[in-house]
């Protein structure tokens, strides 16, 4: 019987959860050669396979069982798969994309067996296997050449059906709960949580989300530039989330302040999981099991925790120390999230009651601007960035971006647009108003946002099906909204016309959809005389 989120949360404010050490880490033990990655399976496989650990879930299971096993013996509540590269994107490294449903599937299936023998032996300890889904080898906020920063090496579209994929193995296999996890860009996360969302939604099945982000250094961000709380506001959308945390890159002593933060912000559970230390001049790591669990016993005293364990360096004897420590103290609870409308760009911005009015810069605009238009015509990006960039010292709070302009492949405009604006800190620290009367480039502008922007707009101008369909899709990228009060018989002219539009919509928005009511904006159409 599949955990459901309700069980999971359950168990989540019963106690502290402990999740395991490093795969890698444990692998390297066994001085695998090339040969005995390949198995007799891939013994005439035309590519080094060795270093491709995922494999070894198909050519020798039972040494990734018997890891699965000492981390249940060390005391870990939840493992995760030997998955963090299976999927299609990392798997092309090796030319093995096209194995990566039997990779997520026999890890999954691997771990399940293991989870179910100590079930049986210990039922009154119940152990879960989490699907890891890690962050490939790829971005969707960073252009890999620096001479043409506009530039991806991949879509939204393809990492989210990598995801989709990877996801479909480990449902399949067994997995309790996916694990998006060590996301060090966010647009890449937020791929992945369109993917994962798309199979649950198809199989209607009520799974557990954990997610986990990795800050990269002492500035507190992920590599892509976010803070933790931006982070946070960018990943809060996603269907069924229990948890979000932070995990890899730094050791439990530098992580510290950035857990405190994310627990001061977060109204879901929160899962740690450090290195041990930073890594030594041989890239190895040094710290021990006891020194390890005297930090994170600071943590978890403090109120910070509800899932911890370890990620590169750690061992089942690091786990093992951690899970005797969780025993003394309670699980974290989590705070409340006051409703309000909350946005990101690498920064946070939150729009509370006693806010001055939240001002949008709207020079970035085709139709509000004649420089800007011009300059957009002339493929002059990089004097455009200079009108948004003019905006933002000007004190806008958030961006709007329209390319609706006859003469333009909108589509193609918004994403170049953006995607440069992805590359200037500065600029991209605001979150995005994404603006059109066509969904096809309100949707190309989503995909290219890491933050939580907004929609403009939305309306029931062409039927109650199409509004819901495009208020899922907003909801899906983890946007907010504003709604035009227009339906099937036009603009609303009148007071109660206005506010029967606007009634409709968000009985809809907030009873169908499931849009928290914060993030719905009305435009009633009231023009200045």
């Amino acid at each position: 019987m599949k955990t459901t989120v309700k069980d999971f949360k359950k168990i989540l404010s019963e106690k502290i959860l402990v999740i395991d050490g490093a795969m890698g880490t444990m692998i390297q033990r066994h001085k695998l050669t090339d040969k005995d990655f390949r198995g007799e399976r891939f013994k005439d496989y035309p590519h080094d396979l060795k270093g491709n650990n995922d494999l070894l879930s198909i050519t020798q299971p039972e040494i990734i069982k018997d890891i699965h096993r000492q981390y249940f013996s060390a005391g870990a509540d939840i493992v995760e798969t030997n998955t963090f590269n299976s999927t299609s994107i990392s798997q092309a490294d090796y030319s093995m994309h096209e194995l990566v449903y039997e990779l997520n599937y026999e890890s999954a299936k691997i771990a399940k067996e293991v989870a179910d023998e100590f079930n049986k032996k210990f039922p009154d300890k119940p152990r879960f296997v989490a699907g890891a889904l890690g962050p490939t080898n790829k971005t969707l906020s960073l252009s890999p050449n620096v001479n043409d920063p506009g530039y991806r090496a991949v879509t939204f579209d393809e990492v989210a059906d990598a995801y989709y994929d990877a996801t479909r193995g480990l449902i399949d296999g067994g997995a309790d709960i996916i694990l998006i996890e060590t996301i060090f860009d966010t647009l890449n996360a937020k791929a992945a949580i369109f993917g994962v969302e798309k199979l649950l939604n198809e199989r209607s099945l009520d799974l557990p989300v954990m997610i986990s982000g990795t800050i990269v250094d002492n500035s507190g961000r992920t590599l892509s530039g976010q803070t933790v709380e931006a982070f946070l506001i960018s990943v809060a959308h996603t269907k069924n989330l229990v948890s979000v945390g932070l995990n890899c890159a730094l050791g439990a002593k530098q992580m510290r302040p950035f857990v405190e933060d994310l627990s001061n912000a977060s109204d879901k559970f929160l899962s740690v999981y450090p290195n041990a230390g930073l890594p030594n001049e041989m890239g190895g790591y040094d710290e021990t099991p006891q020194t390890m669990a005297s930090i994170l016993n600071d943590f978890i005293a403090s109120g910070f925790v509800n899932v911890v364990g370890g990620c590169c360096g750690t061992t089942p004897d690091h786990i093992k120390e951690i899970a005797e420590i969780v025993k003394n103290h309670k699980p974290r609870i989590p705070k409340t999230r006051e409703p309000f409308l909350h946005l990101s760009g690498l920064e946070p911005v939150i729009l509370r009651p006693d806010s001055n009015f939240m001002n949008i810069g709207e020079r970035t605009n085709v139709t509000g601007s004649k420089k800007f238009a011009r300059l957009i015509k002339e493929n002059n990006y990089d004097e455009a960035l200079s009108v948004a960039r003019d905006q933002v010292e000007g004190g806008a709070q958030v961006l709007d971006v329209n390319m609706d302009e006859g003469m333009l492949d909108s589509e193609a405009a918004m994403t170049k647009f953006l995607n440069l604006l992805g590359a200037e800190p500065e600029i991209s620290k605001l979150p995005i108003m994404v603006d059109s009367s066509k969904w096809s480039v309100i949707e190309a502008g989503l995909k290219c946002l890491q933050g939580k922007g907004i929609v403009n707009s939305i309306s029931l101008k062409e039927g109650e099906e199409v509004f819901k369909e495009h208020a899922k899709k907003v909801l899906s990228y983890g946007a907010a909204v504003i709604v035009m009060a227009f339906d099937e018989k036009g603009q609303a002219d009148t007071f109660e016309r206005r506010i029967e539009i606007c009634s409709r919509a968000y009985k809809i928005l907030t009873e169908e959809i499931g849009i928290p009511p914060q993030d719905i904006i009305f435009d009633p159409n009231i023009l200045a005389i």
